[in-house]
């Protein structure tokens, strides 16, 4: 006779592979039984408009140089390179970010400077360097080089100056449409598909880490690799660290996390984007991981009343406590909400008729900034 735990490890072992088995890189085609398989978007896509289409899913420039194999090199960076101390691209708890420029080339580019004294420090980045070194994308930063000296690595980067996806969440000048959104999701689900064809897991999607390629354009980089894991579906993946608003539910319990852990974060994104509120803030990091344990969240009635209901669906279908059902990033890009033409025509003359949209509330956006960035990694404990 079965006992309890016996029967909880196979139910657990069942779940695991039905997901694994959703989440594939590779082609279902030769199934002809799949029992997990999503309901049907409600919002069937309609032929093209006849009218000129104004969607610009081309994607963004490629990096100005072919995508390389890295090598951390034990030499001084400054003998290659001229690094503008005071201008500084960003940072966090790994160090800065700063601009440089090549001296053989004239290339611009941007130098991460990441301390890392102990060994267990540096093998964190290096496992950084070996994912980059596996991601060739338009929509994924490209690294250049590398330099390790005792105390620290550098990772010479693509350069792009349009800022983070977060400045535009929180900028009341900017006029944040629903449009603009579906380009800058479409993008992240470009890069989250090629990544999970890769079986490569980002595990830390935020806005801050997405930036823009150009102030004047919506195309987008994703950055920061350096919590991204090899997923390996043999290998039972768990991991204890991440941002608390946007981590799923399996990371706070200490589960099996795969492709579907980063699709929970892509969700969190898109509501963020749509309203310049967060879903699952709340007052402290307990109470925020609560909400997201409890998928205690709802459509805001004032920040969603001129949103469509496309994107609400497409939110419902990401923020599910079970990630068996969540859309792949495959299944997201079919979604109507970003790939009906004939929708993005009408939320163009949306925005062409009101010439105006503004977030729910300024003082949830400036919360979110300080939140998220005054806590920018919770490390959690094993249970």
């Amino acid at each position: 006779m079965e006992t309890d735990k016996s029967l909880k490890t196979k139910q657990e072992a069942n779940l695991d592979f039905y997901t694994n088995l959703l989440y594939a890189p590779y082609p279902l085609s030769h199934l002809t039984l799949f029992p997990l398989s999503l309901p049907p978007s409600p919002f069937p896509q309609l032929p093209p408009p006849s009218l000129s289409i104004i969607s610009d899913f081309t994607p963004p420039p490629a990096a100005p140089f072919d995508h390389r194999i890295v090598t951390p090199k034990p030499h001084q960076i400054a003998t290659f390179y001229a690094i503008n101390r005071d201008e500084v691209l960003g940072g966090g708890r790994f160090g800065q970010v700063h601009k440089c420029v090549e001296n053989s080339s004239g290339l611009t580019l941007a130098a991460k400077m990441i301390k890392a004294r102990s060994q267990k420090e540096k093998d964190v980045v290096k496992n950084e360097i070996q994912v980059m070194n596996q991601l060739n994308h338009a929509n994924l930063i490209q690294l250049y080089a590398a330099f390790e000296s005792r105390h620290d690595i550098i990772l010479v980067m693509e350069y792009v100056d349009g800022g983070e996806l977060f400045d535009r969440i929180i900028d009341e000048n900017y006029n944040l449409t629903e449009l603009d959104t579906v380009l800058f999701i479409r993008q992240i689900c470009e890069g989250l598909q090629y990544m999970h064809r890769m079986y490569i897991l980002h595990l830390d999607l935020k806005p801050e880490n997405i930036l823009c390629v150009s102030r004047a354009t919506n195309k987008i980089k994703i950055i920061d690799f350096g919590l991204a894991r090899r997923y390996k579906p043999r290998e039972k993946l768990r991991v204890n660290f991440g941002t608390p608003e946007f981590l799923a539910p399996e990371v706070i319990n200490y589960e099996f996390v795969s492709f579907p852990t980063d699709m929970w974060s892509l969700g969190v994104i898109t509501y963020m984007l749509l309203t310049g509120l967060s879903p699952f803030l709340g007052d402290d990091d307990n109470e925020t991981l609560n909400n997201i344990l409890a998928c205690q969240w709802n459509f805001e009635e004032e920040a969603f009343t001129d949103i469509s209901e496309e994107a609400k669906d497409f939110i419902t279908r990401l923020l599910v406590k079970s990630k068996s059902w969540r859309m792949s990033a495959s299944q997201s890009l079919k979604h109507s909400w970003l790939s009906d033409h004939n929708l993005h025509y009408r939320l163009h003359q949306k925005v062409e008729q009101t010439h105006t949209h503004t977030h729910a509330s300024t003082h949830a956006r400036t919360h979110a900034r300080t939140h998220t960035h005054t806590h920018t990694h919770l490390f959690l404990t094993e249970t």
